[in-house]
């Protein structure tokens, strides 16, 4: 058996007001964006610049939705987890028993703030939008964390608990 061959990485890193942004491709679509993160590039994928234009429109506040080719891995679990979140409009949010509840699990709150923390494309499937049964910013991975989350929020226009 002779295993499929895949592309190569590529990796470049963009800027942002929330400070330095990391794309990762394989072949033409996005696997991972890191926020806070510099590094090193690596190959080429034309898949950046449109990246870059969606990101540039974002934080301009000219994108109300991003279309990025992705290709992530994860558990079942957690692709349906961040299909849900990835139906949410800018500016709206969604809670983690909310999420549960439309997968049918309503007492797997838990397991889904699991698979929201490790969503491998955040601002892309805006798991920064996914809040606390309460309003409340209950976590977040990305740069600088919490403080992070607030500013995507605040850019969104949302609303939320400290």
């Amino acid at each position: 058996m002779n295993p499929m061959k895949l592309p190569p990485k590529a990796v470049t890193t963009i800027s942002s007001p929330i400070g330095p942004i990391t794309l990762i491709a394989q072949g033409e679509k996005l696997i991972r964006v890191e926020l806070g993160i510099k590094a090193k590039p690596q190959g080429q994928a034309k898949i950046f610049d449109l990246a870059q234009k969606q990101f540039e429109q974002y934080f301009s506040g000219k994108l109300s939705r991003f279309s990025l080719p992705l290709e992530v891995s994860g558990t079942e679990f957690q692709k349906a987890v961040w299909k849900e979140i990835a139906k949410l409009p800018l500016g709206k949010t969604i809670s983690y028993g909310e999420i549960a509840a439309k997968l049918g699990k309503p007492l797997a709150s838990r397991a889904v703030g699991a698979a929201v923390g490790s969503n491998p494309t955040p601002l892309v499937v805006g798991c920064h939008r996914v809040l606390g049964s309460t309003g409340k910013i209950t976590g977040f991975t990305g740069g600088e964390g919490i403080k992070t989350k607030a500013w995507l929020l605040n850019h969104e226009g949302i609303e939320f608990l400290d």
